[in-house]
């Protein structure tokens, strides 16, 4: 009797070793991480800008990290949607988009732009002076995704009938809709605005209409889909970076997360209206 019950103690702390192992195997098996980079930026520099970053937290985590640059906001919500991104680095309206609707969890702030205001812009010659002007008129917006160019300049724009609207894929295209007077009016951040006023020598800007809102910053974001473990050793990892890393990356790691909570209220406003956007007239109600 007494070497029957030596034998069943031995066998069930055979088991529980054999458990235990199998356990830390799962838990420490090789992760692959895609980090998704929402800019406009070359491919070539955005790649070299993330390189250290990469390469660090591939040694911290002891996974395979692999970066993919979206360079309109489509792209990126086709990726969020799929939750094919673990990390993503994105502009205010795509966080509150992938925070809201997908679930992602964010993780840090990005720095803040002082500058990052929706406006819309027509041409310096243009006789439209308020909203009202708009009633009838073809508007160049950006594309979903985007908070200055998309769902700020819709909010601002409800209960007006349009002509048309033109949907281009970045700042510049839609300044240039407006220079061509393919479009009365064009949407986007006074940023932007600053930046590509002068580009178009052939045509002067003024600035039409400035949301009365500063809008957060952008944020770095994880997937439902990471474990909480890993999700806590990652963002422990981008806290410990290096500061010259963390200031190319350009996100700050003890900063407050922003509060999208009027980012969340305009998407869900402007959320009913979607489908109807590429009908002519275009009713924005």
């Amino acid at each position: 009797m007494e070497l029957l019950l030596y034998r069943r103690s031995f066998i069930l702390k055979m088991l529980f070793m054999i458990t235990a192992c199998s356990t830390k195997d799962l838990s420490t098996k090789q992760l692959e991480l895609v980090v998704g980079i929402v800019n406009y930026e070359d491919s070539g520099q955005t790649l070299d800008r993330f390189a250290r970053f990469q390469e660090y937290l591939g040694n911290q985590t002891k996974t395979i990290v692999q970066l993919e640059p979206a360079f309109n906001e489509s792209i990126a919500i086709e990726r969020i949607q799929r939750q094919s991104w673990s990390l993503v680095v994105a502009p205010p309206g795509l966080a509150a988009l992938a925070n809201s609707l997908y679930r992602y969890e964010l993780l840090f702030s990005l720095g803040m732009d002082i500058n990052a205001r929706a406006c819309l812009v027509v041409r310096n010659d243009s006789e439209l002076r308020n909203l009202k002007d708009l009633q009838g008129k073809t508007v160049a917006l950006g594309i979903p995704g985007s908070a200055t160019g998309y769902y700020v300049p819709l909010y601002n724009l409800y209960g007006l009938t349009l002509k048309q609207i033109l949907f281009a894929p970045t700042a510049s295209s839609v300044l240039e809709l407006v220079a061509e007077k393919k479009a009365d009016v064009g949407a986007v951040s006074l940023e932007e605005f600053n930046s590509y006023n002068k580009k178009f020598g052939n045509a002067d800007f003024r600035i039409f209409f400035t949301d009365s809102h500063n809008l957060p910053p952008g944020a770095v974001l994880i997937a439902p889909t990471i474990e909480t473990r890993n999700r806590d050793m990652i963002k422990k990892y981008m806290q410990e970076a290096p500061l010259t890393l963390v200031k190319e990356i350009g996100y700050i790691p003890n900063a407050d997360v922003p509060d999208y909570t009027y980012m969340k209220s305009v998407i869900e406003r402007v959320a009913p209206m979607n489908a109807r956007l590429r009908s002519t007239p275009v009713r924005l109600f």
